[in-house]
């Protein structure tokens, strides 16, 4: 069999699952299998596959079967892009997406002067984090941010970089952000801890608390692509019945957490951009904004409490 004849296997058996964008995905599973670029396929594409890269071959066709089954491609090959870093990601964690970068960029340009200018450690903690992919992501850019300066960050040492809590109910995701901690080397200013929320957090105080909290009402998740409903942790994407149940706790409970003046930025989903504005609004928060996504969506909420 030639190397074309077996991609093109892979794709007719994607496109009879209907699986989205099949030619694609059957591509990236055939360049994980043989370490092979689009230049080095087009030049051997009508080359018979050697004895030797056979081993090759029926990996392919084993992970062609799992994405026919409808099994996420990031999933299968244990990584995402995010924010121009490479995560790692499986069952245990909901896969990070592209409409998420914007509450990262968000926190970023509200947050990275604050973060130069402290005269103590400043912290932040990320609720929900599952992957470690909004956490990691600031934790990196803002250390770069910090070299870039030439100056010292958060009253650290040298080379250090803000204190960031990663925080989720699970302990199999934080299995997952730990093991990405360790992927970024950032083990000396971040770290994970299991908690509902708060409830591990009594007394603790954070100047910035960022979360992308489970959203989707419950009544909803049985609508989504079969790579979603089945194959993504149900306990990262239900937000109960109206899907604000996360917000109203968060709103509730983040102002005890909040130093004078700190901020707090939440992803939202398209349709919230006003109720949880409300909710906020509510328990005392202001100067709340709205921002929105590339596609022009609402996507995340920036708050601030109120100084002394």
């Amino acid at each position: 069999m030639r190397y074309r004849e077996l991609l093109l296997e892979g794709e007719k058996a994607l496109q009879a699952a209907k699986v989205p964008e099949y030619e694609l995905d059957a591509w990236y599973l055939f360049s994980h299998c043989f370490s092979m670029d689009r230049g080095a396929y087009f030049l051997y594409m009508e080359t018979e596959i050697p004895g030797e890269r056979l081993e090759a071959a029926e990996e392919f066709r084993r992970l062609a079967r799992q994405r026919a089954e409808r099994i996420p491609l990031q999933q299968i090959l244990g990584s995402q892009e995010f924010m121009g870093l490479s995560f790692f990601v499986n069952e245990q964690v909901l896969i990070p997406r592209q409409d998420t970068e914007t509450l990262v960029e968000t926190v970023l340009a509200g947050e990275k002067r604050a973060v130069l200018a402290a005269v103590r450690p400043y912290r932040l903690l990320d609720l929900c984090t599952g992957s470690g992919c909004i956490g990691l992501s600031l934790a990196v850019y803002l250390r770069k941010n910090k070299a870039a300066s030439g100056l010292r960050m958060g009253g650290r040492k040298e080379g250090g970089g803000p204190e960031i809590l990663l925080s989720d109910i699970s302990r199999e995701a934080l299995q997952v952000a730990e093991e990405n901690i360790r992927r970024f080397d950032l083990k000396d200013s971040c770290r994970t801890v299991q908690s509902d929320l708060f409830t591990e957090f009594s007394g603790e105080q954070f100047d910035c608390i960022v979360s992308n909290p489970p959203y989707i009402p419950s009544g909803v998740i049985g609508t989504l692509l079969p790579e979603v409903k089945d194959h993504e942790p149900k306990i990262a994407l239900d937000g109960s019945g109206d899907g604000l149940a996360f917000y109203r706790r968060i709103s509730r409970e983040a102002a005890e957490h909040l130093f004078p003046g700190g901020h707090l930025y939440l992803e939202i989903g398209w349709d919230q951009g006003e109720t949880v504005p409300k909710l906020l609004g509510e328990a005392g928060f202001f100067q709340i904004e709205v921002r929105k996504d590339l596609a022009g969506c609402d996507r995340v909420v920036k708050a601030e409490w109120p100084g002394v």
